[in-house]
């Protein structure tokens, strides 16, 4: 049985910048128009949805710095 990798979404938010978390938010297909919304607030106020496609979503910490 192969453990699925998660990333610390909750972890990178608070310690990242608005430009880190826009460029997260883009490789999960965040719209745009929606981006400017959604990185001002708190990972804990993030849509659960969209909190789960950050957390599985395999992404390496490193594109993101």
């Amino acid at each position: 049985m192969t453990k699925i990798g998660t990333f610390d979404g909750a972890g990178f938010w608070k310690n990242a910048y608005a430009h880190q978390r826009s460029k997260l938010l883009k490789i999960v297909h965040v719209p745009d128009d929606q981006l400017v919304n959604l990185v001002n607030k708190k990972y804990v106020e993030l849509p659960g949805a969209l909190k789960y496609e950050i957390e599985t979503s395999g992404i390496d910490k490193k594109v993101l710095l």
